[in-house]
């Protein structure tokens, strides 16, 4: 496994373990960047709780999935987005209408679509989920 792109990583590693019906998937590195994002997940219930352990080297994530992922990873390049331009963004990468997430870095902090519209700011695109 390349360690290059870490949130890749835990990204690639949920959907494995959500495809072959696993309970729970253990992540290793760990960053603020990867509790954000997952903190996000678990306010829209795509995943259940999760615990860093510390191990002495870095530490790692154990994360309870839920069995509500069908699809996720991250979107690279890291395109800018503004309110205006969202709905583009969504019908590429989202099956649906109001249908999963997009994950949206801000000078807010890390937010999804729909508090984009609420907030009125724009921000680059992170990863997708749904």
């Amino acid at each position: 496994m390349s360690l290059n792109d870490p949130l890749a990583n835990m990204f690639s590693q949920i959907l494995n373990c959500e495809k072959t019906g696993k309970d729970f998937c253990t992540i290793k590195p760990v960053s603020k960047t990867m509790k954000k994002v997952l903190d996000i997940m678990k306010s829209k219930k795509y995943v259940g709780d999760y615990e860093v352990i510390e191990d002495g080297r870095g530490g790692f994530l154990k994360i309870n999935l839920i069995g509500r992922i069908n699809k996720c990873g991250i979107i690279k390049p890291r395109f800018a987005v503004k309110k205006k331009d969202m709905e583009k963004f969504e019908m590429r990468f989202l099956p649906a209408k109001k249908f999963g997430m997009l994950i949206i870095s801000t000078n807010k902090g890390l937010t999804t679509n729909d508090d984009i519209a609420d907030k009125n700011i724009g921000g680059r695109l992170v990863a997708y989920c749904y």
